[in-house]
């Protein structure tokens, strides 16, 4: 794994977290996660906000339905408080590259934007 500043290092442990099925049935931890903003463009296409997604993860009761990291993820600090980070998953067939951008505020790094684009097997 490439070296990474603390920005960037905060900002994978947290999106992390947010993969971890544990993590994701639990409101409080989630929305503490998550920007007050928050905003998603999920692989299905929707668009998701962020009470929308704590309410889907929070009944969400299957561990095996939440993606896994199937790549390593690489970040980069943009500027003093924006990290963008990118990473693959696979879940039950299904291929996403992910892309989140993460805002550090008073309450430490949040998501601010994240975008699941789906592609098949062999592609990059």
């Amino acid at each position: 794994m490439p070296e990474h500043g603390p920005a960037v290092e905060a900002a994978i442990e947290r999106e992390l977290r947010l993969l971890d099925p544990e993590v994701g049935r639990s409101p409080e931890e989630v929305g503490a996660l998550l920007h007050p903003d928050f905003h998603e463009f999920g692989v299905s296409g929707r668009h998701w906000d962020r009470a929308s997604v704590m309410e889907t993860l929070a009944s969400t009761t299957d561990a095996g339905m939440r993606p896994s990291v199937t790549s390593p993820i690489t970040g980069v600090q943009l500027a003093p408080d924006l990290v963008h980070l990118t990473f693959d998953t696979e879940n039950d067939g299904r291929h996403a590259h992910r892309s989140s951008l993460w805002r550090r505020t008073e309450d430490g790094w949040q998501l601010y934007f994240h975008q699941g684009t789906p592609f098949g097997p062999g592609t990059k």
